[in-house]
This record gives structure tokens, C-alpha cells and sequence, in this order.
């Protein structure tokens, strides 16, 4: 990257593309809520402290004058979906509050390479030690949205969600599930304490489905939903006869899972899991299940590239 005096970017044109592992439709936009600052903040300066050590950016330091400007560009190099930039806007602020970020495009767009993001300015000391940890946080949120994006975008057809799980970064869950509703995702519980999901160890260690599903029942509040884990037809059987809010059908072949769906119609949601790619997703959501959980677009998914250029 080098350091150069650009002109402010008047605007940025409506993006197109595809995610590498499916395809992203061009044509919608998702509008999602920004997560308030609160939020933001202590991660960003959390991984800030990381970045700098004890003694601070001693490369940058020791080569830029302290009153050199520079004006750069964040710039897609990949096609996906933007999420993060509120991340990148603070990891500028917060190293030096002179820095500008000057969005040209919003969460939720869709992009292609090349498509300009946002212009940054100011101090170019506080603009090259805060580089990393921008694009780290704007690189991997948009990199969740992406995938998610691909995978809403491939089983829109049949009426199924993408929903994510608890296997999300340590520090990074508000975030990451911020990211899947960006990419046109829906959000499992958010943790341990706003819904139950029952397990076969909870129902081993209960010693049944049933005693499971009556210690739970007796437990939740009133606004607690009861979502019970089976992995085959006759567990689904007893659930439903339990009356449990939401069965996830665990690995089930595509012949059990419009099984399943036909017999908790009308009873329960269905949320089929385990081993879902972009190129399973349809024939899956083709079965009439409701939600598709899948735990690799938060804890393993591919980031997206995103430069801060000339």
C-alpha cells in the first residue's frame, strides 16, 4: 500500500457479483439494524491493545512524519456482501480521532470487485496502525455475510431460512450473527440463557426424551422456547407427542427429512442440521424443512478480501 493524497469519492456504483462457493443474487439488499456502539467498542479496542503491543506501531513511527495526511480508498477485491464497516469506522477513530471514514456504500450491498467502499482520510500514521485490525473485522463480517448471503440466495425458493448456531468465535457472537442477518440470515439463540436446546447428552444424562423434555418444560419462563435435537423418526414421534416447540433433525438423509417435515407439520418448526454445504443447501430446503442451521458460516467461513488502496 502506498501513501497518496486522493480525492474525496463522490459516490460508488450499485454492485454485482457472485460469492466464490455459490451464487449471490445481484439484486437484493439486506437492511439490517447497526448494532450500537456499546457494542462495537470493546472488541475493536481489544484487538487495537493486541495489535499494539507495549511500545506501539514502531515501523510506522519510525518512518512517516507525524504530520504527513493521506486519503485512501477501502476497496472490494472480491465479489460478496458488506458487513463491518461500522468496525473499520471505529478501529480509525479510536487509534486517531482525526481519521474520517467516508462511507460510499452501506452494510448489506452486494459487491464486485473493484467497487470503492469508502474513502479514508487524515493522519496517515493512525491510518496504517489501524489498517489491520479494520480489515480484519471489515474482511471476516463480510466474509459471514457472504456465505450466508450465498446460502439464502440458493434456497430462496423454497421458503427455508439459513439460521446459524453457537459455534461462533469466542468475543466475535454479536457480530458474527449481526453479519448473518446482513446476509440475509436468521439468528439461533443468541446463547445459553434465551432458549433451550435439548441435546442427547441432556437426554442421556435425564435418562429419556421424556423426563427431558418435563424437567425443561417445568424450568422455561413462559416465553422460553423448548427446542429438542433428534436423529431419528422415532425420537421425532415421541417429541412431538411431548409437544416440543422446535425439533432439529440431526443428519437425517433427504428421504427422513421430508419424512420428518410431514409428520411435525402443524406441530413443530423444523430446523434440519449437519453437513450442509452451498451445493446441498437446495435439495434440503426442497424437503419442506423451515430452517437450515448451519455452524461453518460463522467458525470457519472464508474471508472476504477487502483493500485499503491508493
Amino acid at each position: 500500500m502506498s501513501i497518496s493524497t486522493l480525492p474525496r469519492h463522490a459516490g460508488a456504483r450499485h454492485s454485482r457479483g457472485a460469492h466464490p462457493t455459490a451464487a449471490i443474487s445481484s439484486d437484493v439488499v439486506r437492511t439490517v439494524a447497526p448494532l450500537p456502539a456499546v457494542m462495537l467498542e470493546p472488541v475493536v479496542r481489544a484487538a487495537l491493545l493486541e495489535d499494539l503491543g507495549r511500545a506501539g506501531d514502531i515501523t510506522t513511527d519510525a518512518i512517516v512524519d507525524a504530520d504527513t495526511e493521506s486519503r485512501l480508498r477501502l476497496v472490494a477485491r472480491k465479489p460478496g456482501v458488506l458487513a463491518g464497516l461500522d468496525l473499520a469506522r471505529m478501529a480509525f477513530a479510536l487509534t486517531d480521532p482525526r481519521i474520517e471514514l467516508l462511507p460510499a456504500l452501506r452494510d448489506g450491498v452486494r459487491l464486485r470487485p473493484g467497487d470503492e467502499i469508502a474513502v479514508v482520510g487524515g493522519p496517515a500514521r493512525g491510518i496504517l496502525t489501524a489498517e489491520r485490525t479494520a480489515l480484519n473485522l471489515l474482511c471476516h463480517l463480510s466474509g459471514v455475510a457472504s456465505a450466508t448471503a450465498a446460502i439464502a440466495d440458493a434456497i430462496r425458493p423454497y421458503g427455508t431460512r439459513v439460521t446459524c448456531t453457537r459455534k461462533t468465535l469466542p468475543g466475535m457472537r454479536a457480530l458474527q450473527k449481526y453479519a448473518v442477518r446482513v446476509g440475509g440470515g436468521s439468528n439461533h439463540r443468541f446463547g445459553l440463557d434465551d432458549a433451550m436446546l435439548i441435546k442427547d447428552n441432556h437426554v442421556a444424562l435425564a435418562g429419556g426424551i421424556k423426563p427431558a423434555i418435563e424437567r425443561a418444560r417445568a424450568a422455561a419462563g413462559h416465553l422460553v422456547k423448548i427446542e429438542l435435537e433428534v436423529d431419528t423418526l422415532a425420537q421425532l414421534e415421541e417429541a412431538l407427542a411431548l409437544g416440543v416447540d422446535v425439533v432439529l433433525l440431526d443428519n437425517m438423509d433427504l428421504a427422513q427429512l421430508r419424512q420428518a417435515v410431514a409428520m411435525a407439520k402443524g406441530r413443530a418448526i423444523t430446523e434440519a442440521s449437519g453437513g450442509v454445504t452451498p451445493e446441498t443447501a437446495p435439495a434440503i430446503a426442497a424437503t419442506g424443512v423451515d430452517l437450515i442451521a448451519i455452524g461453518w458460516i460463522t467458525h470457519s467461513v472464508q474471508v472476504l478480501d477487502i483493500g485499503l488502496d491508493a
